[in-house]
């Protein structure tokens, strides 16, 4: 994607999303550019390989888009992991105002805070739908900000994967036993409900995954879907490709926004920040759902991968372990209690209308 060309593109319509969101006519004359305003130079840095289908795209899209309907007086350089500050420093380097922006995912933050997780991915939690919706329009984003505040750092979404698969495997999963000393990248809640069952959960940034599998210092990795695991080439160094992503029903990806350079923004360009997010999220999801298709059917057809379904009693057995996982941490746990709780509410009220909308639809297909 190149940069300069994307008000040829997406840019335009970007800037007429930001002119639509604004809410007066200063902000719109400031954000088509008829206002004249101090320039900001940002960087943003993120936990992704540089330019990673999905990921590491969506963080550039995100630049582009506050680029955009800024008409330039925000300028984004992004950073690919390690090119700037590691991986998972990402936070950090957002909190100490190395960088103004992050993208990333918050199930990484839980040694910062176990409520983080819950706004990335819940085992049998909420897919991409629910998520935005609790985000949105059901009080989760006060709550995020209130996990983040300590850490000077304003968070919003950027991004979804959609349902995830559940990850390669170089030995056959028929049951629960055969998760016993089974080592295996996974992040976030997931790993806990693993190590629940008996496995080893590692916590490792994309880059190095493939390797780590091909080697066999992990037995078993997940990562998203068939889009980004093509693109790691995943299939060479994995035998199994199971189904679903228990662990990930979706991942909720973030925009880390430094709190002191954003308030030091006038309220369009604050606007255009929050505006660009929203767009950024939207897209990412747009683009997995688009390109997972695809990439499986070559995975399929040309690579002749192994393509399994978990076993029911598995997935029944890691819904029971995941329920005990979260009902832990929460006793021990304050604020993590006070997000799942929220989290949980929501998640049972938008269930019951998805029983009769969502689900009875897919039945009749």
């Amino acid at each position: 994607m190149k940069r300069r060309d994307f008000l040829s593109g997406l840019g335009a319509s970007a800037v007429a999303a930001g002119v639509s969101a604004c809410t007066s006519p200063c902000e719109q004359a400031a954000a088509t550019g008829n206002a004249p305003g101090k320039t900001f130079n940002w960087k943003m840095v993120t936990t992704w390989p540089p330019n990673f289908p999905g990921l590491g795209t969506g963080a550039v899209y995100l630049a582009d888009a506050i680029e955009a309907m800024s008409a330039g007086r925000i300028t984004v350089k992004i950073y690919a992991a390690g090119e700037l500050v590691p991986a998972f420093e990402a936070f950090d380097a957002v909190s100490q105002g190395t960088a103004q922006l992050g993208h990333s995912a918050s199930y990484y933050w839980k040694g910062k805070s176990a409520a983080a997780q819950l706004f990335s991915a819940v085992p049998f939690g909420m897919n991409a739908q629910e998520l935005t919706a609790w985000a949105l329009h059901g009080g989760a984003m006060e709550l995020w900000r209130e996990v983040y505040e300590p850490f000077g750092i304003i968070p919003t979404p950027a991004g979804h994967t959609g349902v995830q698969m559940g990850g390669w495997f170089n030995k056959e999963i028929n049951s629960v036993a055969d998760l016993r000393g089974l080592k295996m990248r996974i992040p976030g809640l997931g790993g806990e409900v693993l190590k629940r069952a008996g496995g080893t959960p590692v916590s490792m940034p994309g880059s190095e995954i493939f390797t780590a599998l091909q080697t066999g210092n992990i037995d078993a990795t997940e990562w998203t879907g068939p889009y980004n695991d093509l693109a790691f080439g995943l299939h060479q160094v994995g035998k199994y490709y199971y189904y679903p992503g228990w662990h990930e029903p979706n991942t909720m990806l973030e925009c880390l926004i430094n709190r002191d350079a954003f308030n030091e923004l006038p309220e369009d360009l604050q606007t255009v920040v929050l505006r660009a997010s929203d767009a950024a999220t939207q897209n990412m999801l747009a683009e997995y759902t688009a390109r997972n298709h695809i990439a499986l059917q070559t995975l399929k057809t040309e690579h002749n991968v192994d393509l399994r379904p978990f076993p029911r009693d598995v997935l029944d057995r890691l819904r029971a372990l995941s329920e005990e996982v979260l009902a832990e941490i929460a006793a021990s746990d304050a604020l993590f209690a006070k997000v799942y709780d929220h989290y949980r509410a929501f998640q049972q009220q938008v269930s019951a209308w998805h029983d009769i909308s969502e689900k009875a639809y897919y039945l009749t297909t």
